[in-house]
């Protein structure tokens, strides 16, 4: 019974982290927070400690849980760490995925990618990922995807901030070159298109994360993602 409990505490948890409800570097008050979510400190605590080997938050002894600090070369090494491993996936799905796999995602990707007009940031963002993550699946390797989604998850807020309508074109122009190398198992074009399709990404981080914190500590801030999301709006 507590296993699922823990499960849901986590979701709640992390989703106040990766909005930047709880704010980068500042001290978990972990009475207000169970009393918040309305339930006790054990099941928290061992969903806190998840957090923790995650990197969404650190334990202090003597201290308790702070939320980790917002800084560009984390977010910047996360971003590396991203195109490392999906450029390992692309090459890895070229020879491991079916052709009705490769079809398959080939059809949700020109689905999708009809008209673009009506996203939001969040959408585009949802969808951009649900992409990578399609490719990460054709890998074939479960820790590989699960390693991915947990990047996805720490730089979700980030690539809120960079996004906007006009690079959502961009990017889907350049998912359909990788798909058309998937399409030809073309491992060296994948490779090399979507790597460079995560760097101009990379190029983005110092700005962003400079523009975060600044949304971070807007006064009045309720809803940190929501106004992100609308300020990124062209």
């Amino acid at each position: 019974m507590a296993g699922p409990r823990v499960d849901d505490i986590y979701d709640q948890v992390k989703a106040m982290a990766v909005s930047f409800r709880l704010r980068p570097g500042d001290r978990l008050n972990e009475v207000a927070l169970s009393k918040e979510l309305g339930v006790s400190r054990t099941p928290l605590r061992e969903a806190l400690n998840r957090l923790v080997a995650e990197r969404l938050f650190d334990f202090r002894p003597g201290q308790g849980f702070f939320c980790r600090p917002l800084d560009a070369q984390s977010v910047f090494d996360l971003f590396e760490l991203r195109q490392i491993i999906e450029t390992a996936a692309v090459r890895t799905a070229c020879t491991k995925a079916t052709t009705d796999e490769l079809r398959a995602l080939h059809d949700e990707l020109y689905a999708t990618g009809i008209d673009i007009s009506g996203l939001t940031v969040e959408e585009a963002v949802t969808r951009d990922e649900a992409f990578h993550l399609g490719i990460a699946r054709l890998s074939g390797n479960m820790e590989l995807l699960q390693t991915l989604t947990r990047i996805n998850e720490r730089i979700r807020y980030i690539r809120w901030i960079s996004m906007s309508l006009d690079r959502v074109q961009r990017s889907k122009d350049e998912h359909k070159r990788v798909m058309q190398a998937l399409m030809n198992r073309d491992a060296d074009e994948a490779a090399h298109v979507l790597g460079a399709h995560i760097n101009k990404r990379m190029d983005q981080v110092q700005d962003a994360v400079r523009h975060g914190i600044s949304s971070i500590y807007m006064e009045g801030s309720e809803d940190i993602s929501a106004r992100i999301i609308q300020e990124a709006q062209p």
